[in-house]
């Protein structure tokens, strides 16, 4: 190693390479239940008879945690339970895959109330992130 530099132009093939060495380094330390873990992606949909989607959740599984990466409802069917029933099917689905937590993330002007009604718990906020507003980060242990 004479000399080193830093390359800006990395590709699909180096994220690859850097994914597979951080997994080795884990694996030194995660326990057999985390490593056998297969991660898997999910999205469940509120549909009508003609297929047009009124809401939908989604996200993936890792190291036995679920992520949900977004919940949507349309304006006209708020409130009226569906985003309630998504969660449950969600909870279900992280029970059904062996996941022990499940992870979410929310702006206050979003849904951090509602994931509270649920059980989530707050483990971190970031203030005025973004401006005006809070970043809420939730868990609920299953």
């Amino acid at each position: 190693m004479e000399k080193l530099t830093i390359d800006l132009n990395g590709n699909s093939d180096d994220k690859e390479y850097i994914h597979e060495k951080i997994i080795e380094y884990n694996k030194k330390y995660l326990s057999d239940e985390d490593i056998e873990f297969i991660n898997e992606d999910f999205c469940f949909t509120i549909k009508d008879e003609k297929g047009e989607i009124f809401g939908g959740i989604s996200g993936k599984t890792k190291r036995q945690i679920l992520f949900i990466d977004f919940l949507w409802i349309n304006e006209n069917i708020r409130k009226k339970g569906f985003g309630v029933k998504l969660i449950e099917e969600v909870e279900n689905f992280a029970i059904k895959k062996k996941c022990k937590m499940i992870m979410v993330d929310t702006f206050s002007f979003q849904a951090p109330d509602f994931y509270k009604n649920l059980g989530y718990m707050v483990y971190g906020e970031l203030e005025d992130l973004p401006e005006g507003y809070n970043h809420y980060f939730l868990y609920k242990r299953i």
